[in-house]
Formats: structure tokens, sequence, C-alpha cells
């Protein structure tokens, strides 16, 4: 479970470069011009075509399970327009003392410039930090190279393969991975992420 200073919509966690603060309803339209992009969509098990009801149902459904302290999914802006999302990370299935999934995804414009490793750090960091869970798993699919190289900056160790039901019915093979408590890399070393809740 996630503590109750994360069960506020006014929670946010700074970055260098970004905010990773709740998601809204007003994120949905950007949302589904974000996903509608196939290299984005093409790794992951979103539904396709993404429409603005898939989104402001992912939004009421992620608000709810942090309000609940079940999960925690941020939106990724940048500081200099936090209101414009840019990605999502989550991090899914908290429960007190075991393993939650790390998942992510980044809009195409904002490849390449480091700022989902800049998230993932301080998230990681982060969840480790104000939680018991002893473990982080995740995935990637086996061509998802940016994605499986992330991890493995984060200290993430390959854990086996197996196949996912993809969104357009058919399947998704994919590596999965797993992090233990300790045995995360953070490129902030002593420095902390900022927390904030007001």
């Amino acid at each position: 479970m996630f503590p109750e200073i994360t069960h506020d919509d006014v929670f946010r966690l700074e970055t260098e470069r970004l905010w990773l603060r709740w998601p809204r309803l007003a994120d949905a339209q950007a949302f589904v011009v974000l996903i509608n992009d196939p290299e984005v969509t093409r790794h992951t098990t979103l539904p396709r075509p993404y429409r603005s009801q898939d989104a402001e149902d992912f939004i009421r459904f992620a608000c709810a399970a942090n309000a609940a302290g079940e999960s925690l999914y941020l939106v990724l802006a940048p500081k200099r327009d936090p209101n414009t999302p840019i990605g999502v990370i989550s991090s899914e299935g908290a429960q007190s003392r075991g393993e939650s999934r790390l998942g992510f995804w980044l809009a195409r414009a904002f490849w390449g410039q480091g700022l989902m490793s800049e998230a993932a750090s301080a998230f990681v960091d982060l969840v480790f930090k104000i939680t018991s869970l002893e473990r982080i798993v995740s995935a990637a699919a086996p061509d998802n190279i940016a994605s499986l190289r992330l991890q493995e900056r984060l200290g993430f160790t390959r854990t086996g393969r197996t196949v996912i039901d993809a969104a357009d019915g058919g399947s998704l093979e994919i590596i999965t991975t797993e992090l233990k408590r300790g045995g995360a890399r953070t490129t902030f070393g002593a420095r902390r992420p900022k927390l904030s809740s007001t």
C-alpha cells in the first residue's frame, strides 16, 4: 500500500526537468493524440485505436487507485508546461510487503532526451522509500530495446519470457524483469527526489 501522502491529487514528485503528478480529466485529449501514435503503442497492451472514453476511463481508474493507495499512477509533465502530459509512469498492484508492477510510456516527440530515465529513477527511488515493497517487476517486448536498457540502468534483472494478451486480441511476447529492494541504481545519488503535497 502507498502511504497517505500519495492519496491526494495535490501530490507530485519533482525531478530536474519534470513534474510527476496525478492524472486529470483535462489530460484525456492529449492522451488520445499521444497514445494513437503506433510507435508509442506497438509495445504496449493499450487499446488501439485509443478513444476519448478510454482515456477518461483510465484517468478515473488511476485516480481511484491512487486515492485508495493500491497503486500510484503519475503523469509526466515538463516543468515549463506542467499542464501538458507527455507520458505516464505507474506502480500497480502494491501490497503491504510484496511486489508491484512498473509500467511507463512516453510520447515519441520526447524520446532520446533522457526524460523517462529521469522520471523512472526518481519514481523507483520513491516507491522503495515510501513503501515496504520487497521488489518491483516490469516487462518489455524483446524488440523494445530502449525500455529494456532503461530497466537495466535502474538495476532490473531479467527473469524470463512469457506471452500476454495484446489489446488487438493477439498475443505479445515479453521479457520479464525484477528489481529487488536495495538493488536500485539511482542517477540522483545522495540527492533524493523532492515530494510535494501542496
